[in-house]
């Protein structure tokens, strides 16, 4: 099973922690976590199920490259890390 974290300040405001979720592709993990915690999903992903503008997801510190339907793989032994994404000037 994969591991899926979340940074400190989104624990903070959505009451999520790490689990375990099964590998194959990022969209399945995501659904493994959105059922443990509905709230989750409307933060992370767009009604259409995108990746949201302001969030970033790294499977075994690479970027998720597929932000529309993730489709990126997630090995067994991977962990995929779900934050913020910064932006400013």
């Amino acid at each position: 099973m994969a591991e899926i974290h979340f940074t400190p300040n989104l624990r903070r405001h959505l009451r999520v922690e790490s689990a375990e979720v099964p590998a194959g592709v990022l969209a399945e993990a995501l659904e493994t976590t959105f059922a443990r915690n509905p709230g989750l999903r409307s933060y992370i992903v767009d009604d259409q199920g995108r990746l949201r503008p302001h969030v970033a997801i790294y499977v075994d510190g690479r970027r998720v490259r597929d932000r529309v339907t993730l489709r990126d793989e997630v090995g067994k032994n991977d962990r995929i890390h779900v934050m913020q994404a910064l932006s400013g000037g």
